[in-house]
């Protein structure tokens, strides 16, 4: 684990508890963690030189969207390819879900490489935090949204994701004879 990892797992631990976010009443920490933890499940998929940074992009994602931080405050602590990443995967502003995530939103994912993979760990995250604490109303969400979501993600072309869309299907599909 290089410094610039643990930099931001502390970094991101901070400036959450900060602005007092929290996750369905828990710490914000732990949805950082279930993505990290999704991250180091896949890690395998990344090269081996980026895959510390990447892992620092996963727990700084939501940084710029939910503790009022900018591109430049994230690219000033950790340079400019984690800002990328940080930027690429924050929600544009809207009235809905489908305003904050567009087709503009996907296309910036797409076009930032590894952007996809801290995507689609942030996804798994949250689909196995609503499928275990019994959120069926997010769960029906990430469901109805699942075939688009992957096909707006598929044209990420540095790697093959296809083991991280059968997790994600799996572990919505579980959920379905409730």
């Amino acid at each position: 684990m290089n410094k610039n990892l643990v930099k931001a797992i502390r970094f991101a631990v901070t400036v959450h508890q900060n602005v007092n976010e929290t996750y369905d009443g828990a710490p914000y920490s732990l949805h950082l963690a279930m993505a990290a933890h999704y991250g180091d499940v896949f890690s395998h998929l990344l090269p081996v030189e980026k895959r510390d940074d990447i892992l620092a992009g996963i727990w700084l994602h939501d940084t710029i969207e939910d503790c009022r931080l900018t591109y430049n405050d994230i690219q000033a602590a950790f340079g400019e390819q984690i800002a990328e990443w940080v930027y690429a995967v924050t929600n544009n502003r809207g009235r809905s879900r489908s305003e904050r995530a567009n087709d503009d939103y996907y296309q910036g994912i797409v076009a930032t490489p590894y952007a996809t993979f801290i995507k689609l760990c942030d996804r798994l995250a949250n689909a196995q935090y609503s499928a275990t604490m019994g959120d069926k109303r997010m769960v029906e969400v990430y469901r109805k949204e699942l075939n688009e979501f992957l096909r707006k993600l598929a044209d990420a072309h540095e790697t093959d994701y296809s083991s991280m869309y059968t997790a994600l299907r799996n572990i919505l599909s579980q959920n379905t004879a409730e």
